[in-house]
């Protein structure tokens, strides 16, 4: 399928590769599908780029490649999503970044809310970690 972007203008979707939210992203009602687009120019982020509204996209990254000891307790979260039989292979786990201007030393990320993708049932969940020793606005390259 085409999607019209207002960031990356008209782009090929496989529908094969939509993620769903079945609760959708928290913040933003309505928003319940998602592509992640993997663009080489803005390696190691990639975007997360809402099917629904083509000028929603959150930039996202691998939180252990900033930092390795990231851990996030996922039990629940695998229960409540009804994915106990999944291996946890299949599950992908990501960080929505914030970059504040053209300062790459002020860009943060979101430790506490991790998004959570089970990449073998395109489904997806924004995980709000309760009593979390990490950040909403951990900078990544750094501890400032």
């Amino acid at each position: 399928m085409k999607l019209e972007c207002t960031r990356f203008g008209t782009i090929q979707v496989e529908k094969g590769k939509i993620i769903t939210m079945p609760g959708g992203m928290p913040g933003f009602p309505g928003m319940k599908r998602f592509v992640i687009l993997d663009r080489k120019e803005t390696r190691p982020f990639y975007w997360y780029q809402c099917v629904d509204s083509s000028d929603l996209a959150f930039a996202i990254m691998n939180p252990r490649l900033f930092k390795p000891d990231y851990s996030v307790d996922l039990k629940s979260t695998i229960r409540e999503m009804s994915w106990e039989a999944d291996s946890k292979n299949d599950l992908a786990l990501y960080v929505v970044v914030n970059a504040s201007g053209d300062v790459p030393e002020k860009i943060t990320a979101n430790l506490v809310g991790p998004l959570v993708i089970n990449t073998k049932k395109c489904e997806a969940v924004q995980v709000i970690v309760q009593n979390s020793p990490y950040s909403h606005r951990h900078p990544i390259f750094g501890e400032g």
